[in-house]
């Protein structure tokens, strides 16, 4: 440096970390610092009272707009109201109707079968004996008798709440399915499901949330009948899969369940048969031992799944 030159003063050290200076020696907005230097003065923003006052009203008109907003899309419009009613109304007398022709269609069937009798008690006892036999095994007539009572039920909180209980809880169709395979294991002479008939062709299906029979819906609870000696279907009955099953079911999904004997059970027919084919009947003659051909009947329905047939 020559002698004479000024000399530049030195700046502070930190001169070049502005930003970092105003951030750790004012850390509070200009706009706070006023507000509080204010408070400290007693000279308060503005009466509290009324800010939480007004955030109180504000509050409750948002409240009140919600809920209006939930009842409003939460209630059914008229339309929806008018198009419910008029399918419950079509499925009542939808459901009438299939009465009707159910019991038209029994009736018509003993009529038959009376006709059919009345031609073949002279003609031939013994072929009509044969028949007899054939419609209690196919299960077209109706049989009557002693045997076991199986019931199912679902769980107390499917039937009080279903919306929020647990699915599991409610009796499915390989439940039922299980019990009529236990009941025929069990040495069962004829089976019914709610009234309807089982045959070697019956099928037991679930379509979503609803049991069919034969096509037919059932509704809990399920009343599995089975005619035979009570004594013996509930003993052999409780040493198979499907009384276990149902203990199982109890204890783990409350699904309600009871084996009872019953003195006399009336199960109806499934309808009758239709002959599929069929042989001439030769009758036998006296003294010799020439068979007898006779028709082979199967009762028509939709074949049923693996497992579900005695």
């Amino acid at each position: 440096m020559k002698q004479g030159q000024k000399v530049r003063p030195a700046g502070p050290a930190d001169a070049s970390m502005t930003l970092l200076n105003e951030v750790m020696k004012r850390p509070l907005d200009p706009s706070y610092l006023e507000v509080a230097a204010r408070k400290a003065a007693g000279l308060d923003t503005g009466p509290r009272g009324v800010r939480v006052a007004w955030v109180l009203v504000a509050a409750a008109l948002l409240g009140a707009f919600i809920t209006t907003a939930v009842v409003s899309l939460r209630e059914p419009k008229d339309g929806v109201v008018q198009a419910r009613a008029l399918l419950v109304d079509r499925i009542t007398r939808g459901r009438a109707q299939v009465a009707s022709l159910r019991a038209d269609t029994a009736t018509m069937s003993q009529r038959i079968a009376a006709l059919q009798s009345d031609a073949l008690a002279s003609s031939d006892p013994e072929l009509l004996a044969s028949l007899n036999q054939y419609d209690v095994v196919s299960g077209a007539a109706a049989v009557s008798g002693p045997g076991v009572r199986v019931t199912l039920d679902d769980a107390v909180g499917i039937r009080q709440n279903p919306d929020q209980a647990d699915p599991l809880s409610r009796v499915m169709a390989t439940d039922i399915q299980e019990v009529v395979n236990g009941l025929w294991a069990a040495g069962a002479e004829a089976i019914a499901v709610n009234g309807e008939r089982l045959t070697s062709l019956s099928a037991v299906r679930g379509a979503g949330l609803a049991i069919q029979v034969d096509l037919s819906p059932v509704l809990p609870p399920y009343s599995v009948e089975a005619i035979g000696d009570p004594a013996t279907l509930r003993a052999r009955f409780s040493r198979t899969s499907a009384s276990t099953r149902l203990e199982w079911l109890g204890a783990k999904y409350g699904i309600v369940s009871n084996v009872a004997g019953v003195d006399r059970l009336q199960l109806a027919g499934a309808g009758q048969a239709t002959l599929l084919y069929a042989a001439v009947h030769v009758p036998r003659a006296v003294g010799t031992n020439a068979p007898t051909a006779t028709p082979t009947v199967a009762t028509p329905s939709t074949p049923a799944p693996e497992g579900n047939t005695p």
